[in-house]
C-alpha cells in the first residue's frame, strides 16, 4: 500500500504543474481525478479495516488458544496436534500477521518483534516442516483418517479443536515441499472440504487447486489433474503456470495409446478421481513371518501382530531378590515380556523424586539425539531418530548415583564401564526406527567416540506414562512394551559368546498423544 500511495502523490503534483486552474475545462477533469482518488481512498480504508479485522480475529484466536494452553501447559503440549498448531501459529500464521502489520504503526511492533527474536525462542520454518512431517508419520503409523486428525480426534479420542482450511492447506503445502504428493493430496482435499464450510474463509480455492492439481499429476492421475487445472483456470484465467500445465496434461493424455485408456478387461476407464483422494489401501492379511520389518514395526505400534496366546501363556510375573541383599526388604516386581531372548519389565524401580530430579538436571543439557555412523564411528543426527537427549553422571546428583547402583543390583552387571545415564524426551511424533543397541562385526568404529566396548545389555527406564503410542517394540519377536512411569525394561544385547543377538532389534514407536520420557 505504501508504494501505491506514493504513486498517487506524484500524480497530483504533476497535475498542478500543468496549471489546470487556468481553464475551467481542465478543472472539470479534476473532478474526475477527485472521484478516482475518493474511490481509491475508500478502497484503502476498506483494505485497512479488513486488515484490522483480520488482526482482531487473529488476536482473539491466539488469546483463546493461549488461555487454554496456559491452564495446563503439559497437557496441552502432550497433544501432537496442539504442538503442531502452536508451531504453525508462530511461523506460517505469524508471517501472515507480520505482513498485515507492515503498514503505519505496525512497523514499530515489527521492530519490537525483531528484538524479541534475539532474546526469546522462536520456531523456524524448519520446525514447522518437522512438525508437519511428524503428523504425517503419526497418520501413517496409526492409520489415522485425515478428517479425524483435522477434527482433533486421535484414535477415537477428542484432544483438540478442529483445524481450519488454512491449517490443512499448510500441512499439504509442507508435504508438497517435501515431495510427498500423497499426503499433499489428502490434506488439500481436506482443506477444500473445510473451506466450503467456512463463513470466514481462511484460504482460497485457487491456492488449494494449484497444489492439488500438480500433486495429483505426480501420482499418475493426469486426467484428474487436468480437470482440477481447468477449474483453477476458470477462477484465475491468467494463471500462467496453470496455462502451461493444461497444455502439458492434454498432450500427455493424447500420447497414451487407446488400449491403455481401457481397463484390463476392456471396460471403461478406472475411476481416477476416486483413486486420487482415497486413503492408502488396506493390505491383505498375511502371516507374521511374511510381514516386512517396517510393516511389523508399525503393526506392533498399533497393538497388532502381537505374540500368540501360546507364547504369552508361558510368561510369568514374580517377586524376586536375585539373591541380592539390596532387595530383601523390597523385592523386585519382575515381569517376563519375552523368552529366548529374555526381556524383562521391572516395575516400580524408580520413584517420583528421582524422576523429577533427573528430568530437571537433563533438560538444560538437551541436544538433538544422535546415532552412530557405523563407518566413521562419529555421532550424527538422523530423520529416523526424533528426540532430544542429555547425559548425566554419578557425580551430578545422589539420585543419579542411586539409580546406577540399582541397575547394578538388579542386572548383576557392573556399571563401572557403562555409558553415562542418557535421558531422552521425544517430541511431536517422536520415534526411533528399528535399530540394534550393539555394534555388528563390520562396525569397527562403533562407540569409538564414547570410549567403551560393545553394549552387553540395555536397561531402559520409563519416566512417564504415555496416553497413546510410544511403545518399545521388537519386530522380530512380535513383542511390545508399553511405557509405565517408574518401570524399566532389561535385555541382553549379546550372547555369552560375545556375538550380537539380532532378535533384539527394536524401535521406539511415535508418540501419538502425551510426552515420553526415558533413560
Amino acid at each position: 500500500m505504501k508504494l501505491f500511495s506514493f504513486f498517487l502523490i506524484c500524480s497530483v503534483a504533476t497535475l498542478t504543474k500543468c496549471e489546470v486552474f487556468t481553464a475551467l475545462v481542465d478543472m472539470e477533469d479534476l473532478l474526475d481525478t477527485e472521484a478516482v482518488l475518493m474511490r481509491t481512498l475508500s478502497s484503502y480504508i476498506d483494505a485497512q479495516e479488513k486488515r484490522l479485522d483480520s488482526l482482531k480475529r487473529k488476536a482473539a484466536e491466539y488469546a483463546k488458544e493461549h488461555e487454554e494452553a496456559s491452564s495446563d501447559i503439559s497437557e496441552y503440549l502432550n497433544n501432537p496436534i496442539n504442538a503442531y498448531l502452536l508451531v504453525k501459529r508462530l511461523t506460517s500464521d505469524w508471517h501472515h500477521v507480520e505482513r498485515l502489520m507492515q503498514d503505519d504503526v505496525g512497523r514499530v511492533f515489527i521492530d519490537r518483534i525483531a528484538g524479541y527474536r534475539e532474546t526469546l525462542k522462536f520456531p523456524t520454518d524448519e520446525d514447522l516442516n518437522g512438525a508437519a512431517v511428524a503428523l504425517m508419520r503419526l497418520q501413517d503409523t496409526y492409520h489415522l483418517k485425515t478428517n479425524a486428525v483435522a477434527s482433533g480426534v486421535l484414535n477415537g479420542v477428542q484432544y483438540s479443536s478442529e483445524m481450519s482450511a488454512h491449517d490443512c492447506f499448510e500441512l499439504g503445502r509442507q508435504s508438497y515441499n517435501n515431495g510427498d504428493y500423497y499426503h499433499t493430496s489428502l490434506w488439500m482435499h481436506e482443506a477444500m472440504d473445510r473451506l466450503q464450510q467456512e463463513t470466514n474463509k481462511t484460504t482460497t480455492r485457487e491456492d488449494i487447486l494449484e497444489y492439488l492439481a500438480f500433486s495429483t499429476y505426480m501420482q499418475g492421475n493426469v486426467k484428474v489433474a487436468l480437470t482440477l487445472t481447468n477449474e483453477l483456470l476458470e477462477l484465475v484465467p491468467s494463471h500462467q503456470r496453470a496455462q502451461g500445465n493444461k497444455v502439458y496434461y492434454e498432450n500427455q493424455i493424447k500420447s497414451v495409446p487407446v488400449r491403455q485408456k481401457k481397463g484390463e478387461d476392456g471396460g471403461d476407464d478406472v475411476d481416477e478421481a476416486q483413486f486420487a483422494v482415497s486413503e492408502k489401501e488396506t493390505r491383505p492379511k498375511r502371516s507374521n513371518d511374511e510381514v516386512p520389518e517396517r510393516e511389523m514395526y508399525e503393526m506392533l505400534c498399533r497393538g497388532e501382530g502381537m505374540m500368540s496366546a501360546e507364547k504369552t501363556s508361558k510368561l510369568k510375573c514374580r517377586y524376586t531378590t536375585h539373591n541380592n541383599p539390596y532387595f530383601i526388604l523390597s523385592p523386585i516386581k519382575e515381569e517376563e515380556a519375552h523368552l529366548n531372548p529374555n526381556i524383562w519389565i521391572l516395575h516400580d524401580v524408580m520413584n517420583d523424586a528421582e524422576i523429577s530430579t533427573i528430568k530437571r538436571l537433563a533438560q538444560p543439557r538437551f541436544k538433538r539425539a544422535t546415532v552412530q555412523n557405523y563407518k566413521t564411528g562419529e555421532l550424527e543426527t538422523a530423520t529416523y531418530r526424533i528426540s532430544k537427549s542429555g547425559w548425566l553422571k554419578d557425580s551430578d546428583h545422589p539420585h543419579v548415583s542411586a539409580v546406577n547402583k540399582r541397575v547394578q543390583a538388579f542386572t548383576g552387571l557392573t556399571v563401572d564401564t557403562a555409558e553415562e545415564l542418557q535421558v531422552v524426551n521425544y517430541g511431536i511424533g517422536g520415534h526411533y526406527e528399528p535399530h540394534f543397541d550393539f555394534a555388528r562385526k563390520e562396525e569397527t568404529n562403533a562407540f569409538k567416540s564414547l570410549g567403551t566396548g560393545n553394549r552387553i545389555a540395555t536397561v531402559l527406564f520409563y519416566m512417564s506414562d504415555v496416553a497413546q503410542g510410544g511403545a518399545t517394540v521388537f519386530p522380530h519377536l512380535n513383542a511390545a512394551l508399553w511405557p509405565e512411569k517408574g518401570s524399566a525394561a532389561f535385555w541382553y544385547n549379546l550372547h555369552k559368546s560375545g556375538e550380537g543377538d539380532y532378535l533384539t532389534r527394536h524401535a521406539a514407536c511415535p508418540v501419538l498423544a502425551g510426552s515420553k520420557w526415558g533413560e
